[in-house]
């Protein structure tokens, strides 16, 4: 495993903070009790941004002072609480969806384009934070992973524009200030 650096710190504290600052965006209500908020780009900038492993690390870290109590999810939620409610297999998703979202980022880092990171960013956010939610959902509600991942559906293009705004954030970070370290591709 490659040494912890001071810049990679840096990297990983900072995006914890901005996980924590994503969460004083005002959540859009859509009359099903749960909030569609700007917090689910949190995982998807980590790891498009940082990379694989930093992107990881920076969701844990914030899950971690979530645990601890500090108010930092939407509506000032924290505590080690939030992670038995229904909502709790989304925040679990979070270090997985940015490792995987950083890890096929830095495989495609040389061909990277808007396109290409909202398809890595959505599919696998998608995926990934939605699979682990909704079965956790389905024990936590209780009601089934297909009711769930119904009730789920009106979530999507709001999680859309949220990859849409990441790819371009992702492209133009690349371009101006590239902090991934692209993927070694074997010669075949």
């Amino acid at each position: 495993m490659p040494a912890v650096k001071t810049k990679d710190i840096v990297y990983i504290a900072l995006f914890a903070a901005i996980m924590a600052a994503l969460a004083v965006i005002p959540p859009v209500m859509l009359g099903t009790g749960v909030p569609i908020s700007s917090q689910s780009m949190g995982p998807m900038l980590a790891g498009a941004i940082l990379g694989a492993r930093r992107g990881a690390l920076s969701m844990l870290l914030f899950l971690v002072l979530v645990a601890v109590g500090l108010p930092l999810l939407v509506g000032g939620r924290g505590g080690a609480g939030v992670f038995a409610g229904v909502t709790g297999g989304f925040l679990v998703s979070w270090p997985i969806a940015a490792y995987l979202i950083g890890l096929l980022t830095e495989r495609y880092w040389h061909r990277l384009s808007v396109p290409l990171a909202l398809a890595i960013i959505f599919v696998t956010s998608v995926v990934v934070m939605y699979g682990i939610g909704n079965a956790w959902l389905s024990i936590a509600a209780p009601m089934s992973y297909l009711k769930a991942t119904l009730a789920a559906g009106p979530f999507l293009p709001g999680d859309f524009v949220k990859a849409l705004l990441t790819a371009v954030i992702a492209v133009t970070v690349k371009r101006s200030y590239p902090i991934i370290r692209p993927a070694r591709i074997a010669a075949a």
